[in-house]
């Protein structure tokens, strides 16, 4: 008969074979490391912030987190402002932009004054360089196309119209010149774009500004135009069934994505309006349906599945559901306990550009949190695992895992410093803003805040 410790030799030696230890970590060969099976670990222990953040290099140089040993490029530094002045450089505003283009070759960061700085990137070496502004109209934030590498949509803000914008050649092509469709004020414009994952619809607001736009319009390539006027409660256009939703909400808009199917559009409604909850539109017919519980924070959304969190017991206590059902909830991380103290509750913002067509990709996200202090020399707060870290989470049911991949370094302290993160098509990298806890130096003209500058995190 075996004894215990020949039994125990065999049992670790299976785990072992397996690419699984203690503690959520894994062996796996490096080379098996990467989405949908991350080898990140998974465990759910206080992993402490250093009193300083590592020591960075230049724009183009890779430091490794201490704690969870990713690689972490940095994009750029106070020499990557295209003005000369050492401006801070950001992530889009929203995480569920998709900033990265098709291969993964190339992302764009944000300045303060509204400027798209392309850069080209090399994802089997990690090497970046910048090249150059995008010469776009002003409209909100572009998004890059799912299937084309080269190609970038955005808004027209005046004189509302959808573009496509190639960079390889700086061409910018008109598609759908939003007055043509529907009857517009003087005022209205567009503001920022959103496009379904086979580049067929894409979707905008419209109206004098956001949180006081008043219509949801959807270009479709092949058959046109459709709008819902959340005002008035109508819908029309030139396909589809036109008329009035049964619902009585009238509401106005905050901000909007639509699903990477192009069937559905997530509607937030503007600060303004009472009533806080979201809605989502059956773009092919007039149902609209406002969510019914579990609805604070920010989405993301797959082919035909919305994930966010519940704003219950944990920050972490993540949902999915489908869009045609909202009451139909699934939880993500469903063994969580209530958290320890108020303290402790952090937001998050979520990306899922990687998304397949079953919505079983992890999702990505980073968490930051408003008590993490600010004075020099002073490590961020860590009162629970997963706080102020990137992430991503199973969707696909097997189990619940949580990959930790890195720290953020981010005090978050102003919306422009949280960490919003995008993840790559290819869900190898995930793009993030950070201000490395205050270690970047002062914001030119705004000597108050910290800069800050884009940081890449190798997912595996």
């Amino acid at each position: 008969m075996l004894n215990q410790i020949a039994i125990l030799s065999l049992v670790f030696a299976a785990l072992a074979s397996v690419g699984l230890t203690g503690d959520g970590l894994t062996t796996a060969d490096s080379s098996t490391c990467g989405p949908p099976n991350y080898c990140a670990r998974t465990d759910r222990r206080i992993e402490p912030y250093q009193s300083k953040p590592p020591a960075l290099g230049p724009a183009g140089s890779i430091v490794r987190d201490p704690a969870f040993s990713s690689r972490i490029l940095r994009v750029t530094d106070e020499k990557s402002d295209p003005n000369g002045i050492g401006r801070s450089l950001m992530t889009p505003s929203s995480a569920e932009q998709n900033a990265w283009n098709a291969d993964g070759t190339k992302f764009y960061v944000v300045t303060p004054g509204g400027q798209y700085v392309l850069y080209d990137f090399a994802p089997s070496d990690l090497k970046v360089h910048q090249h150059g502004i995008l010469k776009t109209p002003w409209g909100g934030e572009p998004e890059f196309s799912f299937v084309r590498p080269n190609i970038l949509y955005l808004t027209r803000r005046n004189n509302p119209a959808f573009l496509e914008y190639d960079i390889s050649t700086d061409r910018i092509t008109s598609l759908n010149r939003l007055s043509d469709c529907v009857k517009l004020n003087p005022s209205d414009v567009a503001y920022g774009v959103s496009v379904s994952a086979d580049d067929r619809r894409m979707s905008t607001t419209v109206g004098p500004g956001q949180d006081r736009d008043l219509m949801v319009y959807v270009y479709d390539r092949k058959q046109g135009c459709r709008w819902y006027n959340t005002q008035t409660g109508e819908i029309g256009g030139e396909w589809g069934p036109k008329g009035t939703i049964s619902v009585p909400d009238r509401y106005l808009v905050h901000n909007l994505r639509i699903s990477k199917s192009g069937d559905f559009v997530w509607i937030q409604r503007g600060a303004s309006t009472v009533g806080k909850n979201w809605l989502v539109w059956d773009v092919g017919t007039t149902n609209v349906v406002a969510c019914p519980s579990q609805c604070s924070g920010h989405h993301a959304m797959g082919y035909s599945h919305l994930i966010g969190p519940t704003g219950a017991k944990h920050p972490m206590d993540l949902i999915s559901r489908p869009l045609n059902s909202l009451t139909a909830v699934t939880s993500l991380v469903p063994d969580l306990q209530p958290t320890p103290s108020v303290k402790y509750w952090y937001d998050q913002h979520f990306s899922w550009n990687h998304v397949d067509t079953e919505d079983k990709t992890p999702v990505c996200l980073s968490t930051y949190s408003d008590n993490n202090p600010d004075a020099p020399d002073t490590p961020l707060d860590t009162i629970a695992p997963w706080e102020n870290e990137v992430l991503c989470v199973e969707t696909d049911g097997k189990d619940s895992k949580v990959w930790r991949f890195a720290h953020t370094y981010s005090t978050a302290k102003g919306f422009w410093s949280t960490p919003r993160g995008n993840v790559s098509q290819d869900g190898r990298f995930f793009m993030f803003t950070s201000n490395w806890q205050g270690e970047l130096g002062e914001a030119p003209r705004n000597k108050a805040r910290c800069r800050t500058d884009v940081f890449v995190v190798e997912l595996r």
